[in-house]
Parts: structure tokens; sequence; C-alpha cells
């Protein structure tokens, strides 16, 4: 019996309905179900713009990230999904600060839903740099149904390992 690796820290008896759906072989239906359509933010540049907007929208005092893009290198077994660093550069007699948020190449493939709920993550890092409650909160302001999306996201992961392995 397989296990839903991606499901680490959720009720057990969460996971076991979920476990049971995706023994079953209903959980990638019921995903697709819930999340039929797919976005057209395919390219860096459109994604750079998606995540301006977000940020605009709530969090107005944040400084804009200096680059978003899809990331080939970023892989859920890997552990990172996307990525918010901060470079600092010496120029001139200054040092010049820079955020750049990367999110993994496999959002582009994924619902709309899901490309935002990672998006409000890692712009969420602009302002909270650990995942303690203020960071969860901010993520719950901008995006209400984050953590359903979270757990919906894990689902999918779990659901296209199966495909793919």
């Amino acid at each position: 019996m397989p296990t839903l690796k991606y499901l680490p820290h959720y009720p057990p008896s969460l996971v076991q309905q979920a476990q049971a759906l995706f023994d079953a072989g209903e959980l990638p239906a019921l995903l697709r179900r819930k999340y039929p359509d797919p976005h057209d933010v395919q390219t860096d540049k459109a994604l750079y713009q998606f995540v301006a907007a977000l940020k605009q929208r709530y969090l107005k005092n944040a400084p804009l990230p200096s680059k978003v893009l899809y990331d080939n290198q970023q892989h859920p077994l890997k552990g990172t999904l996307g990525t918010n660093t901060t470079i600092s550069r010496v120029q001139g007699g200054r040092l010049k600060t820079k955020n750049e948020i990367r999110i993994a190449a496999l959002f582009r493939e994924l619902p709309l839903p899901f490309l935002q709920m990672i998006a409000v993550h890692e712009l969420a890092h602009l302002k909270e740099r650990e995942h303690d409650k203020a960071f969860y909160q901010l993520c719950c302001h901008m995006l209400p149904e984050y953590h359903q999306l979270e757990f919906d996201l894990r689902l999918w992961l779990n659901c296209r390992e199966r495909e793919c392995g």
C-alpha cells in the first residue's frame, strides 16, 4: 500500500481518508473536478506580472522582487516548490539588496489556484521569514483558502508521482 508522503504532518484520520481515495484511484478524478482549468501564466514575464499584481494588492509597502521566474531546479522531492532569496551585492560604496522568487516549473501545468497558493507563500516571506503563526496569518489574509489549497496541492503531488513513477 503506497503512503502519501507529502502529508507527513496532517492528522492521521485525514490522511487515512485521503489514502482510501488514493488507493481506490478516485483521488485524481476528484482533484480534476475540483480544479479543472489550467492557467495561461506560462512565461517568466507573465509570472512576474502575476506575482507583482498580488504583491501590489496585498503588500503595498513591501519591495517588489527584482526577479520572479519558473525554475526547473525546484522539485518537491528535494523539498522545494519555491524559494524567496535575498541577494546582496556591493555597488560602489553601497550594499544593494534584491529579492528573487523562484517557483517550480511544474506550476506551469497546475491549475491557477495552486499557482496563487505558491505565489502567496513566497510573497509572505517578504514580510515574514519564518514559517510561524504570523506567516500563515499573512498567507490566509492574501488567500483565505490557503490551507485547503496547500493540502490539495500535496494530494495532487502524490497523484502525479503515482502517474509518473
